[in-house]
């Protein structure tokens, strides 16, 4: 009587699979192997590696880890241009390929000089100062119409002018408001400078300038961008609003005690005003016709400081001399660095998982890009991330929701921590300044409670 065949099981790989033996004397066949359930996320992780390679990606780590952390209280600047500087002298990258990176970066560099000399000029003529007051004014000494109030404010101030100056420059107006009216509590107004910051910086492409970083020069005419991006900002700048309020609601219990002084706005304070909307209508023309948005940024903002100059002499000096031009640097050595971990399997990772995310079911795909970018943004920050998403979306074939989806994580995404975005960590320094402490486990805890619906409702919308 013939042997049955003998089956066992034997580990191959990711999987357990069967193994026919057969009877004595018959030769075994091979092991059958069952593809796994979406091995093509885990089929793109491997990237030769060599001494040079190992070398660029320690040196692009430390210097993102110091520009995050600033050990020695150093300009974040001082460590992108050394970490540049390291890439290159090491014979790492050629300095023509950094030379070109660098190049890169030219409309972004004129965008965040436009939008500075706008906010600083702004700022000194007392313009934030008089919306956060108009704002306490108007909120008849309820707490919680005061958030929305502010809140509001803060949605205007980073759509038209760019999420860093909500985070730099009306953080410290709110906060000087909130103690001209001797508010208790001021954290839920402080978090809602934080947070709007990013969860409406899509709402047009100048409200962030990671859009122009991920975009590159295939920025959508206005009203394409309008009808990907509208309904999802809608809906990221009302989530966002509504969770932080239901987080923060116990501090709304205790009514404003003091109404606070109003705050007249200066002659020059109303030509600034006039120039930065100026400068929105131009700004907005200028996408409408998809134009680059760096030299007419730039353009406008010296426009508005002349006009300004006529009626205050030392608004161009003081100005001028009190704008963060680190920021430029900062950018620059990002731009080379990022250039750098991209030669050395960056991008072809990044293209690999894009591909990947390709063949799954668009919903899954689009929450699966814009979560993952979400969570590498708040390790190494949005614009090095938004730099490397930007470039490996220029090299693969990705449909628009995906795209639309990598965006939403670059600019929604961060706010689950401190250091996801260039403007959350401005907006900690500038209450360190003013001598206000928020720690980064205070801020991870909403932001956690806060982003995840948010970032959900604003990928699934992308597709109505």
């Amino acid at each position: 009587m013939p042997l049955a065949p003998i089956r066992k099981r034997a580990f191959s790989g990711h999987n357990w699979v069967r193994i026919k033996t057969g009877a004595p004397g018959e030769r075994a066949p091979g092991p059958r192997t069952t593809q796994p359930r979406y091995s093509h996320l885990t089929a793109f992780i491997s990237i030769p590696v060599s001494l040079p390679i190992i070398a660029i990606w320690l040196i692009a780590a430390l210097t993102i880890g110091c520009v995050l952390g600033r050990p020695g209280n150093l300009p974040e600047a001082v460590y992108a241009t050394i970490g540049a500087a390291l890439l290159v002298i090491c014979g790492l990258l050629p300095w023509l390929s950094a030379w070109k990176a660098v190049g890169k970066g030219l409309d972004v560099y004129l965008f965040l000089s436009g939008m500075m000399l706008l906010s600083e000029l702004a700022r000194r003529e007392g313009v934030f100062d008089w919306c956060a007051a108009v704002a306490v004014g108007h909120a008849r000494q309820s707490s919680a119409r005061l958030f929305w109030l502010i809140y509001g404010v803060g949605v205007i101030v980073t759509v038209f002018l760019s999420n860093d100056a909500t985070a730099v420059v009306m953080t410290p107006a709110v906060l000087a408001a909130t103690k001209a009216a001797k508010v208790r509590k001021p954290l839920p107004y402080l978090f809602a400078c934080a947070l709007v910051a990013n969860a409406a910086s899509f709402v047009l492409p100048i409200s962030n300038p990671a859009n122009l970083v991920l975009f590159g020069g295939n920025m959508p005419p206005l009203l394409e961008w309008l009808k990907a991006f509208a309904v999802p900002s809608l809906l990221s700048v009302t989530a966002t609003g509504g969770a932080l309020f239901l987080v923060m609601r116990r501090d709304f219990a205790e009514p404003i005690s003091e109404p606070p002084k109003s705050v007249k706005l200066s002659a020059a304070g109303r030509v600034a005003m006039g120039g930065v909307g100026f400068a929105i209508v131009a700004l907005l023309a200028a996408s409408a016709l998809k134009a680059d948005l760096g030299a007419p940024t730039l353009g406008v903002g010296i426009l508005a400081l002349l006009l300004v100059t006529i009626k205050d002499r030392r608004a161009m000096w003081e100005t001028a001399k009190d704008v963060s031009w680190s920021v430029l640097p900062l950018v620059a050595g990002l731009f080379v660095i990022v250039e750098a971990v991209n030669q050395a399997g960056a991008l072809k990772l990044s293209v690999q998982a894009l591909a990947a995310l390709g063949k799954m079911p668009q919903w899954q795909s689009d929450l699966f890009g814009a979560f993952g970018v979400s969570a590498i943004s708040n390790v190494i920050n949005n614009l090095p991330s938004g730099l490397i998403t930007g470039t490996a979306v220029s090299h693969a074939h990705v449909a628009d929701s995906l795209r639309n989806a990598l965006l939403i994580g670059v600019d929604l995404g961060p706010n689950f921590s401190v250091t996801g975005s260039l403007a959350t960590i401005l907006w900690l320094i500038a209450l360190r300044r003013e001598k206000q402490e928020v720690s980064a486990w205070s801020f991870l805890k909403v932001g956690l409670v806060v982003t995840p619906l948010a970032l959900i409702l604003s990928v699934l919308a992308s597709h109505i």
